[in-house]
């Protein structure tokens, strides 16, 4: 299955809690009778109250509402409307990264839980099997059981990890790392960090003396600092970016155990409320289930009318 159907099925849940619903308000806004005229306040009210069921989001499903009111009747259906206005939420957050030193240096952060070492062996094996050449750097010294756990997936996914013992200087650990990938040519640089809160200040000074350390030794680094949010707490997560987001110079989103939640709209409130892009989905738990992030498959697995 492609990258794109594997995000479609991977929404299923939230599409079984949405879609009937949704179904049936396309039906009442775009019968014939209907199609020349604003829509009515109950097809509004409807249609928020089931864009909040999905985890959309206040400030996202107010706009989109804002937007069927002023555009419906008028020309496309309200299923299009819709569409549209999710997919143009994405489009605004979707800035690629301009690499102009090398090795790239991506920085792996969150807190405990969501997926983050999982994702930096996932995405090791993503980005091998598009011909780069990645190094995994071992950068959580506080607990060996992460560190061994991260050298299982980076075996998993056939690539070289750097380590030092446990309670070693997380800094030196990624100095160390970005010196290996330039002796051997390995490109990028995944940094799996020791999951923390926000509120733990110590943590985050450290987070910051691992950024140093990388600008230091390339210009520019860490060209990408991803987040690792857990789909299936939903809006809950969106507060926990904001903290890392001034903590940490967050500039791109990993939304992992996007298959195991009815909570999949939350994405849309990431690009809306966070006006951050969403790179990469899980969508399962082997390490192939790491994919590109597609807001085209993304909008049409959630409100397409039919597979």
């Amino acid at each position: 299955m492609s990258f794109l159907g594997r995000i479609r099925n991977s929404l299923s849940r939230t599409k079984q809690q949405i879609i009937e619903r949704f179904d049936d308000i396309v039906a009442r806004a775009d019968a014939p009778q209907q199609r020349s005229r604003p829509v009515d306040v109950d097809t509004i009210d409807a249609l928020e109250e089931l864009l909040i069921m999905a985890d959309v989001g206040v400030g996202a499903s107010d706009r989109i509402v804002a937007a069927v009111k002023q555009q419906a009747g008028s020309g496309p259906g309200l299923r299009t409307l819709v569409k549209q206005e999710i997919r143009g939420m994405f489009d605004a957050v979707d800035r690629p990264i301009a690499i102009a030193h090398h090795p790239k240096v991506t920085l792996v952060v969150g807190v405990n839980g969501t997926g983050k070492t999982t994702t930096v062996g996932k995405l090791a094996k993503l980005l091998k099997s598009e011909g780069a050449m990645p190094l995994i750097c071992a950068a959580d010294t506080f607990r060996a059981a992460a560190v061994e756990q991260l050298e299982i997936w980076a075996t998993r996914a056939g690539v070289d990890m750097v380590r030092a013992r446990e309670g070693a200087d997380p800094a030196a650990v990624v100095f160390d790392a970005i010196s290996s990938g330039r002796a051997k040519g390995r490109d990028p640089i995944l940094v799996d960090t020791a999951g923390r809160l926000h509120t733990r200040v110590n943590l985050m000074n450290e987070l910051e003396k691992i950024r140093r350390v990388a600008s230091r030794e390339v210009e520019g680094a860490p060209q990408e600092t991803l987040l690792v949010l857990d789909a299936t707490v939903g809006q809950n997560g969106l507060t926990q970016a904001r903290e890392f987001m001034n903590a940490a110079g967050v500039n791109g989103i990993v939304l992992t155990k996007l298959d195991g939640t009815a909570k999949g709209g939350v994405a849309v409130a990431i690009a809306n409320d966070l006006k951050l892009p969403i790179r990469f989905v899980g969508v399962g738990e082997g390490i192939g289930d790491l994919v590109p992030f597609s807001a085209e498959e993304y909008v049409d697995g959630l409100f397409e009318d039919n597979w």
